[in-house]
C-alpha cells in the first residue's frame, strides 16, 4: 500500500520493498506451517483415518510418525546445509540483512515440525519409544550401511504409501519421494530446500497470503449473512431461488479462498439450514453445497489461477480474463440444476420486495463492491497484482473492523490472521517440497520422455484432450489442487504446446478438471469437508454429488472442446 502511495503521489518508491515482501512471505509460510502442525491442520489424503485408529489404535500414529518425523528431520538438515552455504557466500537483501539470515526460519521450522509430529504420534511414551527405534533402524539402513539401489527406493516408496494410508501429511509424501529420488541418483538433497526457497520467494507468491487474508476477514465477519440477504432479496423469488443464492454466495467466497475448503466450512452452517427450511431435501442440499464449495475457482482473485500462472509462466491477467466465461458456465450449470429442483419440487420462494432489495444492497454494498476493486487493481494499471492483493486485504480489514464492526480489533483480528497463516503455511509447505520433487523430474527428463511417449501413441489433438481430461480428473481426485499444480503442470505444458493448444486454454482446462476432482469419489476434498460439516456419512455424500458430477463433467468437456469460450474475452482486451 505504501509503495502504491509513494509511486502515485510522490513519483518515488520504497527501497527494497519488493524483495522484502518476498522474504516476509517465506517467514509467513514457514511460521504458518509450524502453526498448522501444532493445530493438526497439515493437509493429508486420509484426514484422521478414524476407522483405522478405532481398529489399530495408536499404532497408526507410529507408522505415519516414522515417515513424517524422518522426512521432516532430513528436510531440516538439508535446509541447514543450504543456509550454511549461503552464509559462506553471503548475498545482501537490504542493508545488513542477507539471504542466509532469512533462511534461518527453514531449519528451525522443520525442527519444530518434527518435534510436534513426534509428540502427536502417540499419547504414550511407549509408542513414541517404538517410533524412535523405527527411526534409528531406518537411519542405520540408509546412512550406516549406505544402501543405494532400486530396491531401496522401492522399499522407501512402499513405506511412504503405507504412511499415506495411516494419515501422514501430504508434504511428507512429496518430500519423502524427492528425498528418495535425489539420494538414490546423486546423494545430494540440498536441492529440495533450495527449490523450496526459490518458489516461496517468487515475486507473485505474496498474493496468496494476502488474498487469503481478505477472504478470511470476509468469512469471519458478517459478510456471508449480508451477501445471502442481498442475493436472496434479488433472486429468491425465482423457483429454485434459494439454491441460486447458495451457489452465488459460494462462488464469491471461493474466488477469495480458492479450493481451501473455507467456503463449505464457513457457509455450510448458514446455507444448509436455509435450504432445509425452504423444503429442499437433505440429499439435494448436501450435493448442492458440496458442488458449490469450489464453484468460483476461476474468478479473480482465485489462488489456484495465480499459482498456475506462476508455475506455468503464463500471464495471470490473461488467465483471469480467460476464466470468466468458463466460470460463469459452471456456475450456471450448478445453479440451473437448483432452479430445476425448485420447479419440480414443492419448495418455498421469497417474494420480491423493492424495499427489501434496496435495503439489502445498501447494507451489503461494501462487500458487493469488492470484486470491482480487485478487477480495477488487476486491469486498471495503477497497482501490480501483489499490490492489488494488499489493497484488497486492507479494504476487507477496514470494512469488517471499522465499517461493519463485525470483528473486534483487539479480540478477533489476530486469531483471524493466525487462522489464515495456518492455512497458508499448510499450502506453502506442500508447494515447497513439491517443487523439489519437480526439480528431480526435470533433471531426470521425465517431462520430455512423457512427451515423446504421448506423441508416439496419440496423434489426434481431440484424443489427447480427452485423455488429458481423464488423467486430470484422477489427479484432482487424489491430490489437492496446489500440489497438483506444482507437480503436474511441468508434465502437461510441453504436451499442450506440442499439440498446438493455447497455453491459457490449457490452464483453464487444467483448473476446471481439478475443480471437478474436488467432487470425485473416493477422496475428493469437498466430499470429506461436507461429511464433516453436515454430519453425513461419506457414502451418502457420494450419492448426493452424482448429478453434479455428471452435469459438471459435460461442462468441462464443452470448455475443453470449444476454445472460444476461454479465449474470447482475452481477445477483446487484446491479451
Amino acid at each position: 500500500m505504501a509503495e502504491v502511495v509513494a509511486r502515485e503521489l510522490f513519483r518515488s518508491s520504497i527501497p527494497g520493498a519488493i524483495v522484502t515482501v518476498r522474504h516476509l512471505t517465506l517467514w509467513v509460510g514457514f511460521v504458518g506451517a509450524m502453526l498448522a502442525t501444532r493445530e493438526k491442520r497439515l493437509l493429508s489424503f486420509t484426514g484422521e483415518t478414524t476407522w483405522m485408529r478405532e481398529r489399530w489404535g495408536e499404532w497408526t500414529g507410529v507408522v505415519a510418525g516414522i515417515a513424517s518425523v524422518g522426512v521432516t528431520l532430513i528436510l531440516m538438515v538439508a535446509s541447514y546445509r543450504l543456509m550454511a552455504t549461503e552464509r559462506a557466500f553471503p548475498r545482501p537483501i537490504l542493508g545488513p540483512i542477507q539471504v542466509w539470515t532469512t533462511q534461518v526460519v527453514m531449519p528451525v521450522c522443520f525442527g519444530v515440525m518434527a518435534w510436534r509430529l513426534f509428540m502427536q504420534s502417540g499419547s504414550q511414551w511407549r509408542t513414541r519409544l517404538i517410533l524412535l527405534i523405527g527411526l534409528a533402524v531406518a537411519a542405520y539402513l540408509g546412512l550406516g550401511l549406505e544402501l543405494q539401489g532400486g530396491w531401496v527406493v522401492y522399499a522407501g516408496f512402499a513405506g511412504l504409501l503405507i504412511s499415506v494410508v495411516f494419515g501422514a501429511p501430504i508434504f511428507v509424501i512429496l518430500g519423502g519421494a524427492a528425498i528418495l529420488l535425489f539420494w538414490n541418483e546423486w546423494g545430494v538433497m540440498a536441492a529440495i530446500p533450495a527449490e523450496t526457497y526459490r518458489i516461496v520467494v517468487h515475486p507473485m507468491l505474496p498474493t496468496l497470503p494476502l488474498f487469503t487474508l481478505a477472504g478470511y476477514f470476509f468469512a469471519e465477519g458478517g459478510a456471508s449473512k449480508r451477501l445471502v440477504r442481498v442475493f436472496r432479496a434479488w433472486f429468491g423469488w425465482i423457483p429454485g431461488g434459494t439454491p441460486l443464492v447458495a451457489v452465488l454466495v459460494c462462488a464469491f467466497f471461493t474466488s477469495f479462498t480458492g479450493g481451501s475448503g473455507v467456503t463449505i466450512l464457513a457457509l455450510g452452517g448458514l446455507l444448509f439450514p436455509m435450504l432445509l427450511k425452504d423444503l429442499y431435501t437433505r440429499k439435494f442440499s448436501t450435493g448442492l453445497l458440496t458442488a458449490s464449495g469450489s464453484i468460483g475457482l476461476l474468478f479473480p482473485p482465485s489462488l489456484p489461477v495465480i499459482l498456475y500462472g506462476v508455475r506455468a509462466q503464463a500471464p495471470i491477467d490473461r488467465l483471469f480474463l480467460a476464466g470468466i466465461l468458463p466460470g460463469m458456465l459452471l456456475v450456471a450449470i450448478v445453479a440451473g440444476w437448483g432452479v430445476r429442483q425448485g420447479f419440480v419440487g414443492k419448495t418455498k420462494r421469497t417474494p420480491f420486495q423493492w424495499k427489501e432489495a434496496r435495503e439489502a444492497i445498501w447494507e451489503g454494498k461494501w462487500e458487493v463492491l469488492t470484486p470491482l476493486i480487485v478487477l480495477a487493481g488487476l486491469f486498471g494499471g495503477v497497482a501490480t497484482l501483489v499490490e492489488t492483493a494488499a489493497i484488497t486485504a486492507v479494504y476487507a480489514f477496514i470494512i469488517q473492523v471499522f465499517v461493519y464492526r463485525d470483528l473486534k480489533l483487539t479480540k478477533d483480528v489476530i486469531p483471524t490472521m493466525v487462522s489464515c497463516a495456518t492455512l497458508v503455511g499448510g499450502v506453502l509447505i506442500i508447494l515447497g517440497v513439491a517443487m523439489g520433487l519437480t526439480s528431480y523430474l526435470v533433471d531426470a527428463q521425465i517431462p520430455s520422455r512423457a512427451l515423446h511417449w504421448v506423441q508416439a501413441h496419440i496423434h489426434s489433438k481431440l484424443v489427447f484432450l480427452l485423455a488429458l481430461n481423464g488423467a486430470l480428473l484422477i489427479v484432482g481426485a487424489l491430490m489437492d489442487i496446489f500440489s497438483a499444480i506444482i507437480v503436474v503442470v511441468p508434465l502437461i505444458a510441453p504436451m499442450g504446446e506440442a499439440f498446438g493448444i493455447d497455453p491459457v486454454h490449457l490452464g483453464i482446462i487444467f483448473l476446471v478438471n481439478l475443480e471437478l476432482g474436488y467432487l470425485t469419489p473416493p477422496v475428493g476434498m469437498n466430499l470429506f469437508l461436507s461429511s464433516y460439516r453436515f454430519e453425513r456419512p461419506l457414502p451418502r455424500v457420494y450419492l448426493s454429488v452424482i448429478p453434479y458430477l455428471i452435469i459438471l463433467a459435460i461442462g468441462v468437456l464443452v470448455i475443453t472442446y470449444v476454445p472460444a469460450i476461454t479465449l474470447t474475452i482475452p481477445a477483446l482486451f487484446g491479451k
